[in-house]
């Protein structure tokens, strides 16, 4: 059985799903789900981290089960709804972890609104110009014809993602919550988001060299899906940065729990 217990709050209009941990805790920390998981995705890593900080775990609008919104697909405008988010919970200048698809969104919310985060935890997510992307991401954001996107049958994108995930046996509520995530025509009116990344990453770039939040930089090693060379990429340019690369593919947070556990609440304890 998880100890994540999701919930709902509207933010901004948007029924937006998230999970609490118990009791009060001298930091706040923000979860944010990658792609094409959930916030279920910290359930390996869940009772290590609340050791250390009150934790609230978000679907971001579109993603896991909250509701979608055309105007939020973008990085941009997801890292402005993320200083939104902090807000709603009344969240005292949190630490910030956003792996994947909240990469580029944190980082935004970072340089567009200094001083709003205590510091970041990201990697896994596409970052570099020019792109270097593996696949599916490089066909997800470069393919002209969605159709045969839109013909898969429901939830198959998702199946085959979290096939890849290794060394790590999803618990079946983590499984089927993944799948219910995405299920119909979801996965196909997320794409905007990572195809909005040829226009929107040349812009953080030019960003990133103003960014005074501390940033921890989680890579996987043998990721094929965000080469490492993103990883680098962004600690070349943020000015306070710290890089770690551990012996996983893409699902760090899963593959590697413990280690990735163990690199954010040093983190923590070090901002």
């Amino acid at each position: 059985m998880s100890e994540i217990k999701p919930r709902f709050r509207t933010i901004d209009g948007l029924s937006v799903r998230y999970a609490e941990s118990d009791g009060p805790r001298e930091r706040d920390a923000l979860l944010l789900s990658p792609w094409p998981e959930s916030l279920y995705s910290y359930d390996a890593t869940w009772s290590k981290l609340a050791g250390h900080a009150h934790l609230i775990a978000v679907d971001l609008p579109g993603f896991g089960h909250s509701e979608l919104r055309q105007d939020l697909l973008s990085p941009t405008a997801m890292g402005d709804f993320i200083v939104r988010i902090i807000d709603a919970f009344g969240l005292r200048k949190p630490h910030v972890v956003g792996p994947d698809i909240g990469t580029a969104a944190s980082l935004f919310a970072a340089a567009r609104h200094p001083d709003r985060l205590r510091s970041l935890v990201v990697g896994t997510g596409g970052a570099a110009v020019p792109l270097k992307l593996g696949s599916p991401l490089n066909e997800w954001v470069h393919d002209e014809d969605l159709a045969p996107y839109r013909a898969l049958a429901p939830k198959a994108a998702v199946t085959a993602a979290i096939g890849n995930i290794h060394g790590y046996e999803l618990p079946e509520v983590v499984r089927e919550d993944y799948l219910a995530s995405y299920a119909g025509g979801r996965f196909v009116d997320q794409l905007p988001y990572v195809r909005a990344y040829p226009a929107e990453l040349p812009i953080l770039g030019d960003l990133l060299h103003t960014v005074e939040t501390p940033v921890q930089i989680i890579a996987g090693r043998n990721d094929p899906v965000v080469p490492v060379e993103n990883a680098e990429y962004l600690h070349e340019r943020l000015p306070h940065s710290k890089l770690h690369i551990l012996d996983a593919g893409h699902f760090v947070w899963e593959e590697g729990a413990d280690a990735y556990a163990e690199v954010v609440t040093d983190w923590w304890q070090a901002n």
